[in-house]
């Protein structure tokens, strides 16, 4: 394992025993709550470097459906660079559809369908061409609250419907910093 995963592992790992004692991101006590104060908004921000590059933007929007459950829409942007082939820098848009269920207050499982618009570079024509991939994340995470409605989430997802020839993300594993309000 890398040094950077280590030290990725190693603040999850303090993050997740600092906030043990926090709140959940929302309370939902009955059916009387109002819709738009079930809702909530917030994003990802997303970085690799390397020989290939990735900026993720993922703006989004939820729903408290249950004092666990929640779902909603998002967004995403993305500037990708791969340093291997000239003219291998490119920006990628889609969407995404997400559901989460809170297992304990701050730790939460995570599903998530996203489909993003790139330019790929095709092996057997040796050009690029822009394309739809889609991805089935998998995975949880961990909610640090900050106050009553807002926090920071530590999702580690994996992709798996990832396939190395048509896809964004260089790995199969996508690791997202989000906040939410």
């Amino acid at each position: 394992m890398s040094l950077l995963k280590n030290k990725i592992l190693l603040l999850f790992v303090f993050t997740f025993f600092l906030h043990l004692t926090a709140n959940a991101q929302r309370q939902i006590y009955s059916d009387s709550v109002a819709f738009k104060d079930r809702l909530y908004f917030g994003g990802n921000f997303g970085m690799q470097f390397g020989t290939v590059s990735l900026i993720d933007i993922s703006p989004l929007v939820g729903v408290m459906i249950t004092p666990r459950l929640s779902s909603g829409i998002g967004a995403t942007y993305q500037y990708f660079n791969d340093k291997r082939y000239i003219g291998g820098e490119t920006s990628s848009y889609g969407g995404r559809l997400f559901t989460r269920y809170n297992v304990l207050p701050n730790i939460f499982t995570h599903a998530e369908y996203e489909s993003i618009n790139f330019d790929n570079y095709n092996l057997f024509t040796d050009q690029f061409e822009r394309i739809w991939a889609n991805s089935l994340f998998l995975g949880g995470g961990y909610f640090a609250p900050f106050g009553p409605r807002g926090g920071a989430n530590f999702t580690f997802l994996y992709n798996v419907l990832h396939d190395n020839l048509r896809s964004p993300y260089a790995e199969p594993y996508v690791i997202r910093v989000g906040f939410v309000l």
